[in-house]
């Protein structure tokens, strides 16, 4: 034993004291604050505002895109000023939410249509729904500094000046003279296409901003007349599609300005069509934003506290995260097992080692040095998720805070330690045996991919095993060895039938005295071997008769 603790110091010490082991466990709390941190940073500062131009030939859509328009930048104020409340509140004042209610609650009463005692955390989608009249009070002249001294009361003494967002959708002026000759009232579209497209090709900036044009929308002709739905034939959308609304963008992956414009319209042509049933579009809008409280419910919590919050539904999809990061840690260190076996054997260092230990002394001793590696590792990584999480945390990063808590609180991270040392066993057995039997680092790499391949199961099924956590996929890969330790950190929190936990931990415990009891035998029938490795029955031979030498 004293030769194995010998070896196991020999192997940590050789992987830990690599740049590459600290540029790893050093790169995670970095990679996990700007994976946070940077999206928003992009979305406030670099994100550009995009430009466009509209020709309505029908004049009768620029009134209603443009309403659209001043709603969705509102609701950017809006979301800011929340912000700005939490992060300036009074110390323990309004915790989960009666803020954001305090502030509806001051506004005119015809304005209200959300119950001011219900702090859900979609109120702003319930705003532009039920109550977009609250967001055009907030547009008005003086709008946001009233908006602003209703907050007062409940902010700090001598908060910063509230900076309203930068408006990302813009609709310009028609550039100067791309259209002069032509009557754009009856226009072919392509004909101002063929005129404004040098600006959505960005050979052309703007004159007033100098920026590029991001996309022109066309409302031709007799284009309220191409209406879809109940009661109209259809038409093939390839041969009527410059009939209705032209979208006209080289940027086909940011679909914010077209879901809004097309959204306006349709909403507008719906109201139309309320008028042409003699119907009252008002009162319909208003059953419209009529709803029923609407909550959900979880009967395994304890009475009077069963409703569903944002902490329970990240507690149920926070094992994914543990899922992939229990991937991540088990094949990390096992492929430095693999290739520490590989590397020693082709270099002939494990021929020094057996003149003073034995096979199973040298295969102790690197399971033992690994698993410290691993342990260091995720201890590193578990502590930088931890601080990162509780440093993001607040308004602008409200569910950082609330995973914070989950982590802490559920239970997680010791049933993450277990299925990480019996994952770690069970890996560490089937690829020590691999590299005791090649040669060179790239014959491992050929039983690597095709392993890695097999073993990448868990990765793909876990978002379906987290939505149905007891259903026969999940079961059926619960006790499948290899899958085991991924497939029970996913149902962790789905508080899996006791059969399962216990019998899962048996099974566990058996597959990893059984892998490395065959690991150990292949261990020492290929670590001398060169050239040729051990065919599959010298192998089944060496450990058949292993087994009845026991």
């Amino acid at each position: 034993m004293n030769n194995s603790l010998h070896i196991a110091g020999r192997e940590y010490a050789e992987n830990a004291r690599t740049k590459g082991f600290w540029v790893n466990l050093l790169m995670f709390p970095v990679i996990l604050f700007l994976s946070i941190k940077v999206p928003q940073i992009l979305e406030e500062k670099a994100k550009p505002a995009r430009h466009f131009v509209m020709v309505d030939q029908t004049g009768q859509f620029d009134v209603v895109v443009d309403r659209a328009l001043e709603r969705h930048y509102q609701m950017a104020v809006m979301k800011k000023l929340l912000e700005y409340q939490k992060k300036y509140a009074k110390p323990g004042l309004n915790d989960q939410g009666p803020d954001q209610a305090e502030l509806l609650e001051k506004m005119p009463a015809q304005n209200m249509g959300i119950n001011p005692s219900d702090p859900a955390s979609g109120m702003l989608e319930m705003l532009a729904e039920q109550n977009p009249e609250l967001l055009d009070t907030l547009a008005q002249p003086g709008g946001l500094d009233m908006f602003i001294n209703m907050l007062a009361s409940t902010l700090v003494e001598d908060p910063p000046m509230f900076e309203a967002p930068r408006q990302m959708l813009i609709r310009d002026e028609i550039p100067a003279g791309a259209l002069d000759g032509i009557d754009v009232e009856h226009a072919d579209p392509k004909e101002i296409v063929r005129a404004l497209k040098p600006y959505l090709l960005d050979e052309k900036p703007l004159a007033d901003t100098d920026e590029p044009l991001f996309a022109l929308v066309i409302i031709p002709q007799g284009a309220e007349n191409q209406i879809k739905g109940p009661g109209r034939l259809p038409k093939n959308p390839l041969e009527c599609a410059d009939e209705g609304v032209q979208f006209w963008s080289t940027n086909l992956t940011d679909t914010d300005l077209s879901r809004l414009v097309e959204n306006a319209i349709n909403k507008e042509v719906q109201r139309r069509e309320y008028v042409r049933h003699h119907l009252d579009p008002d009162e319909i809008e208003k059953v419209q934003r009529t709803t029923m409280q609407f909550a959900s419910f979880d009967p395994k919590k304890a009475e009077g506290e069963e409703i569903v919050s944002m902490a329970d539904t990240i507690r149920k999809w926070a094992p994914i995260g543990f899922v992939y990061l229990l991937w991540v840690a088990i094949f990390t260190v096992v492929n430095m097992l693999l290739n520490n076996t590989v590397e020693e054997k082709s270099n002939r260092i494990i021929e020094v080692l057996l003149s003073s230990a034995t096979p199973w002394e040298i295969m102790c001793g690197k399971l033992i040095g690994i698993a410290g590696v691993g342990l260091t590792m995720m201890v590193g990584w578990i502590l930088s998720l931890l601080a990162v999480l509780k440093f993001m945390a607040g308004p602008e990063v409200e569910w950082a805070g609330t995973l914070f808590d989950v982590i802490q609180s559920s239970g997680l991270l010791p049933l993450f330690a277990l299925y990480f040392l019996f994952g770690y066993l069970t890996y560490a057995g089937l690829f020590l045996a691999i590299g005791s039997l090649c040669n060179t680092v790239k014959e491992a790499q050929n039983f690597m991919g095709t392993a890695t391949v097999i073993l990448m199961v868990p990765l793909f099924t876990m978002v379906f095993i987290a939505q149905d956590p007891h259903g026969s996929l999940a079961t059926f890969l619960t006790w499948v060895p290899l899958y085991t330790p991924f497939v029970m950190m996913n149902r962790a929190a789905a508080d899996p039938p006791m059969f399962d936990l216990i019998g899962t931990g048996i099974l566990m415990v058996l597959t990893s005295i059984l892998m490395l009891w065959l690991s150990s035998r292949i261990f020492r029938l290929g670590v001398l071997r060169t050239g040729q490795p051990p065919k599959f029955l010298e192998l089944v031979r060496s450990i058949t008769t292993s087994f009845k030498e026991q």
